[in-house]
């Protein structure tokens, strides 16, 4: 089995910073991409990209984040953290972590956390 386990989600005020970090666990193999998603308003509940991170570094992110948030990876603890600042209102929702790994007995697949509440105040 592979978890992903989230923590650091919260209530902010608009302008303040809160810190998401991930850690992958169980018969992991490799781990190409780390990230995080979030949830889109509405109904259909879609999740929209974040940022993402491959294990050489290199890094995504969405639009509307850019400038804001940083995505950093660990390598050897199978850990990714979004540091995300200069929160708005809008960035209020479920935030996802996921993770494009193999794992120990070979299969490949996209995983994902349970989901943590941001909260951005006006």
């Amino acid at each position: 089995q592979v978890q992903l386990v989230e923590s650091g989600g919260g209530l902010v005020q608009a302008g303040g910073s809160l810190r998401l970090s991930c850690a992958a666990s169980g018969s992991i193999g490799s781990i190409n991409v780390m990230g995080w998603y979030r949830q889109t308003p509405g109904p259909g509940k879609q999740r929209e990209l974040v940022a993402t991170i491959t294990s050489g570094g290199s890094t995504n992110y969405a639009d509307s984040v850019k400038g804001r948030f940083t995505i950093s990876r660990d390598n050897a603890k199978n850990t990714v953290i979004l540091q995300m600042n200069s929160l708005k209102p809008e960035d209020t929702v479920v935030y996802y972590c996921a993770a494009h790994l193999r794992t120990g007995w070979g299969n490949i697949q996209w995983y994902w956390g349970q989901g943590t509440q941001v909260t951005v105040s006006s």
